[in-house]
């Protein structure tokens, strides 16, 4: 059942708040796998095993942060369809985390250098 299947209709404005934060974190999510492509074509860190790495973590963090955004969109359309209150925002804080570890192994890597 799809998001738009339940509930009534809510005023636009929401829905249309709700798909440009829906496309907001598609936009975070290609600029965190642009970083990893740059890493990768940049060679840097030079260590070939560390640069993979974190090239791998930076792609997989943008392609589960459109999952997960897209999760959260459908979440967010049918609370709002159904006069539930809006899901918990646990996006922010995978997001916090994982961009933390990858900042910290690139730290890490860029000193041993």
């Amino acid at each position: 059942m799809g998001a738009y299947d339940v509930g009534d209709e809510p005023d636009p404005r929401y829905t249309l708040a709700n798909e440009r934060t829906f496309l907001a974190w598609v936009r975070t999510a290609l600029a965190v796998m642009a970083g990893g492509v740059a890493l990768h074509s940049l060679e840097v860190p030079e260590q070939d095993g560390l640069r993979i790495v974190l090239v791998v973590v930076l792609v997989l963090l943008g392609g589960g942060t459109t999952a997960l955004a897209y999760r959260r969109w459908a979440l967010v359309e049918r609370a709002m369809r159904t006069g539930r209150p809006l899901p918990r925002f646990g996006l922010g804080a995978v997001m916090t985390g994982a961009v933390l570890v990858a900042a910290v192994l690139l730290a890490v890597t860029l000193s041993i250098s």
